[in-house]
């Protein structure tokens, strides 16, 4: 890889990572629409605009950082209150991410195209015009507060913006005073701050006008409390932290308490220099902060609103040249969920479930500008292959390749020992001595292969989040109600199959919006909610993944779909005639299968789910359908952990020899041919009082069959499904690497790839999925 390549693929993995958490703030703040936005989300998402307009701009990419910079002006008007946070200004925040990610796609491939070039400029445009300015009153909140002049003239713009919401809303303001040694300050104002988040928000941390010691230094930390004093001081307990509320004097008049309720007034048009204000002492530089720039906690009540006055344009000076504050950036805390309608809180951890709710009235708000839609359908793949590691799992790899070495030095002296012996028979003690350093090679491969698969493995909710915004944007254009719930986002794929996940949830889920989910109205007249369940988990079950998709709708009509199949000639009379409610349902798997009456923006466009049913079988995963008209459909895909190094057991078919997945491989009997029986013209085994579809692969494979006395059959099964593989030998297991197939043999059927064994010689890999499909459905192909 040439520099300038290296430099665009480091710009492409740190850009995504950017506009991945731009993109989970964003998501938050539109769950949370119409409530009061919490000031520290809106920080973070400000954040990740300023890193990607500076990063884009280092690396040339100059459209990027033109929209970054005109994001960033938006995102900083609202953080300080000169604007309101709108539907208008979070519509456009959210079609400016898609156009994020667009130019990036570009920047991966080295093109611009005109087309987004004049998008850029147009939102770029429309970005700065955006935003409803909040309403003066005739009084400053911050008059009502008795706090010495000299320290309110330090606070930035942003913590005078914090500091009067908090006065508006009529939260209990405290001064926290604490001294450190200097030896360790910053770990106990650490600790401090942490201690305060649960209980409020801290606005501003200055240093103490009264001297920490001759070793120590003190600081002034002014907090909005939402605990009570009790509260307060037993949060506080085993801190130096000393506590005294600050005075805040009531409104003058009624009329004036009511105003305040709505907005806030812009502050005084002169503000004292930061330059003429002496310095309190022990001061701490702030390493060169713009004025402005810090952002407090959340409190733990109602989150924080984006209401509060517009400061005087001569007030936003970012430079700060006599600036004394030490910066904290705590993070925010979520509120519980409120009133009726409001949104549903992420819950984190094993078990737990994430509700995204995505709540879209059919007909939408005057004057709400809804975002345009992207143009064509983008995929939710990353543009990079970039994997985070631990530097700790680093280290272990890098440990045992240090003994991998010592092996390879005893093995080496071994062999020089053989070597000069020349034709002298190596004695026992050598045998042994080779055999324990093969030992040991072995387990240290074993331990490496482990710490490499661990490093490509990443969480499935990279997926999910993304899923959960694009669920937003189409539930508002099917104008549905939808609740989304995501659980299981912490376990883990190999980073390839993540990726190649995307696509095929994501059309399972277009397809859940737009066919399976009833409108509000059918949802009633059915005696069901209004807001109809989508729902996203995943669940590992030993070697595998099996994640579902599914939903509370109308559900699949069988009926209708054995209709259209026999009017699209997808199956004879005499087949459909034989075929149960479960095999029908499969029916909707087939190529150029669609139930749509007419075609959508969502779907219905003749691509069915015969390519997600592929894309999955191209994974060595299986795809099963649910569905109970009425109630709903529940799609589950199981899938391997990895396709790196895989554990196999060879078998031999025919004087052929085949890989069989381990982590597929169920048990392994010994039959004889007058063990199997044939029911409804399929051959099936008797085991343990359960019918077992038969399947012999050398019939699959159109091999020459020989004439045996016992078959040896290997039980294989994913999900619930299970099938006996007929062979003739075993030969035992082996790690093996599968290799893609090219060329002719890429569309072999129940072949996934090839491998090399410790023999040298090649041999092809079974596809467990595609054999299971093909073996349950051999009585329909003759019927």
């Amino acid at each position: 890889m040439n520099p300038s390549s290296k430099a665009l693929a480091e710009f492409v993995a740190e850009a995504t990572e950017i506009l991945d958490a731009l993109g989970k703030d964003l998501l938050v703040l539109d769950e949370r629409r119409g409530q009061e936005a919490d000031p520290e989300l809106v920080n973070g998402i400000f954040r990740a605009a300023h890193s990607l307009k500076g990063l884009s701009g280092l690396f040339g990419q100059e459209r990027i950082s033109r929209l970054a910079h005109g994001t960033e002006d938006l995102l900083d008007r609202l953080r300080l209150g000169r604007l309101r946070l709108d539907d208008t200004a979070l519509d456009a925040l959210i079609e400016a991410l898609d156009a994020f990610q667009a130019l990036l796609a570009e920047a991966a491939r080295g093109s611009e195209s005109e087309p987004l070039s004049r998008r850029v400029e147009d939102m770029t445009a429309r970005l700065a015009g955006l935003g409803s300015p909040p309403v003066s009153v005739d009084e400053d909140p911050l008059d009502r507060l008795e706090l010495d002049a000299q320290v309110r003239s330090v606070f930035t713009e942003y913590e005078e913006h914090r500091l009067r919401e908090n006065v508006r809303r009529g939260v209990s303001l405290w001064r926290v005073r604490a001294a450190f040694d200097l030896s360790d300050f910053d770990k106990g104002l650490a600790d401090l701050n942490a201690r305060l988040k649960p209980m409020g928000e801290v606005i501003s941390t200055l240093p103490s006008a009264r001297p920490g010691g001759a070793h120590g230094i003190a600081f002034d930390l002014i907090f909005g409390a939402q605990a009570s004093g009790d509260e307060l001081e037993a949060g506080l307990k085993g801190t130096p932290a000393e506590l005294s509320p600050l005075v805040v004097r009531p409104a003058v008049t009624h009329a004036a308490a009511q105003a305040l309720a709505r907005s806030v007034e812009p502050p005084p048009s002169t503000r004292q220099s930061l330059s003429r204000v002496d310095a309190p002492s022990a001061p701490v530089k702030r390493g060169g902060k713009k004025k402005g720039a810090r952002a407090g906690t959340a409190s733990t009540g109602a989150q924080q609103p984006l209401l509060p006055a517009a400061p005087d344009a001569d007030g936003a000076d970012f430079s700060g040249p006599g600036d004394a504050l030490v910066p904290v950036t705590p993070s925010a805390l979520q509120s519980p969920a409120g009133a009726p309608g409001a949104s549903v809180a992420y819950l984190q951890g094993a078990g737990g479930a994430q509700r995204a709710r995505a709540v879209v009235m059919e007909t939408p708000a005057t004057g709400t500008a809804s975002p345009a839609r992207p143009e064509g359908d983008t995929s939710l793949r990353s543009l990079t292959q970039t994997v985070r590691v631990d530097i700790g799992r680093l280290d272990g790899l890098i440990n045992m390749v240090g003994e991998l070495l010592l092996i390879k030095a005893n093995l080496q002296r071994l062999a020089e020992s053989a070597r000069q012996d020349g034709a002298v028979a190596l004695s026992k003690l050598f045998g042994q001595e080779l055999a324990r350093e093969t030992r040991g090679l072995e387990r240290k491969l074993e331990a490496l292969q482990e710490g490499l698969l661990e490093a490509r493995m990443v969480p499935v909710g990279q997926v999910f989040d993304k899923l959960a915004r694009l669920v937003r944007r189409i539930t508002r254009e099917a104008g549905k109600e939808i609740e989304f719930v995501i659980g299981g986002g912490e376990v883990e794929l190999d980073k390839l199959i993540v990726e190649e996940l995307s696509d095929p949830l994501m059309h399972l889920i277009r397809n859940a919006i737009d066919h399976g989910v009833e409108s509000p109205e059918a949802r009633l007249a059915a005696g069901k909610p209004r807001r109809a369940v989508v729902a996203l988990r995943a669940e590992q079950k030993g070697n595998h993944v099996v994640i579902e998709v599914s939903d509370d709708g109308a559900g699949i009509d069988e009926l209708r779909v054995r209709e259209v199949a026999l009017t699209r000639g997808l199956i004879t009379f005499s087949q459909a005639a034989e075929m149960g409610r479960r095999e029908l349902l499969n029916l909707i798997f087939l190529p150029g299968f669609s139930t749509a009456r007419s075609v959508s923006e969502l779907s219905g466009r003749g691509v069915g789910l015969d390519v997600v049913k592929n894309n999955l079988g191209n994974l060595s995963g299986i795809i099963d359908v649910w569905s109970e008209r009425g109630k709903g459909t529940a799609f589950h895909l199981t899938l391997p952990v990895t396709l790196a190094i895989i554990r196999a057991l060879v078998v031999g078919v025919s004087g052929r020899t085949y890989a069989v997945p381990l982590n597929s491989v169920l048990e392994i009997l010994s039959v004889q041919p007058k063990d199997i029986r044939t029911v409804e013209r399929r051959e099936v085994l008797d085991l343990r009082g359960q019918t077992l579809p038969f399947m012999r692969l050398a019939r699959m494979f159109a091999l020459p069959e020989r004439p045996v006395n016992r078959y040896f059959v290997v039980v294989v099964g994913l999900a619930q499904e299970r099938l006996g593989i007929a062979v003739d030998e075993l030969h035992g297991q082996q790690d093996i690497v599968t290799k893609p197939l090219g060329g002719r043999l890429q569309s072999v059927r129940g072949i996934s790839g090839a491998t090399d064994l410790g023999n040298r010689r090649t041999v092809l890999v079974l596809d467990v999925a595609a054999l299971l499909e093909e073996g349950l459905a051999v009585e329909r192909r003759r019927a």
